[in-house]
């Protein structure tokens, strides 16, 4: 199930492009069907000419349905995931999974692990009283399950959702979501000690109630073991 609506959620717009190119040839198919029953004289041809009719009707009505399908799991079952089965069903680059069933304290004593580089402070894409990831700070160290504070509050709000990725990496690990919109409170919790410690960026991002999503709250942190 996670696995349909994580490939429904990345690939929504090439669908719903593939969808109306269907639902243009079905609705040329369909005039061409009504035109071919107005000039019908037998019996035979008018057989004919309702069976295409009708085929033409229900690749309109299967390609509405699709399109319907596509913007419910999209819009309402995606964000409604819980946060535990995203985390869980994710796939994870490398360099998230854990690399040594040894304490990195102990790697490092025994010279074993790469010190961790400092992380970046730069932050994009917030909006004060909007957009907003007010705890954990830029470049804050974090361990074990923290809560996330700040502000998912806009005009037209639909639902946000909170998300992390290693830095330099493109695959976001959904954490929670709400359809409840915040302001200057907690949006949720995030639990890191399974992750590898390291520099991660956390993102908030906001969608109205039309299915558009504004750009992100970036926030870099730094996840340090328990």
């Amino acid at each position: 199930m996670y696995e349909v609506l994580a490939f429904l959620h990345q690939y929504d717009v090439l669908l719903y492009l593939l969808l109306l190119l269907g639902a243009i040839f079905a609705i040329r198919h369909l005039g061409k069907a009504l035109e071919e029953k107005r000039n019908a004289l037998f019996s035979l041809e008018k057989e004919i000419a309702q069976h295409h009719l009708n085929a033409a009707i229900a690749s309109l009505s299967l390609l509405t349905v699709l399109a319907f399908s596509i913007f419910f799991a999209t819009v309402f079952l995606w964000p409604a995931l819980p946060a535990n089965v995203q985390m869980g069903q994710a796939t994870r680059s490398l360099s998230v999974l854990p690399t040594s069933t040894l304490p990195p304290e102990l790697l490092q004593n025994l010279g074993l692990a790469t010190p961790l580089p400092t992380a970046t402070l730069e932050v994009s894409g917030c909006i004060p009283g909007q957009i907003m990831i007010s705890e954990p700070k830029p470049g804050e160290e974090i361990r074990g399950s923290i809560t996330i504070k700040g502000t998912a509050d806009i005009p037209n709000f639909g639902f946000y959702k909170y998300e992390f990725a290693p830095v330099g990496s493109e695959l976001w690990t959904a954490i929670q979501a709400s359809r409840d919109p915040k302001r200057d409170q907690a949006l949720g919790f995030w639990d890191t000690r399974e992750l590898t410690p390291g520099n991660y960026l956390l993102r908030l991002v906001v969608t109205d109630n039309t299915g558009n999503a504004l750009p992100p709250c970036v926030v870099p942190v730094r996840v340090v073991a328990p």
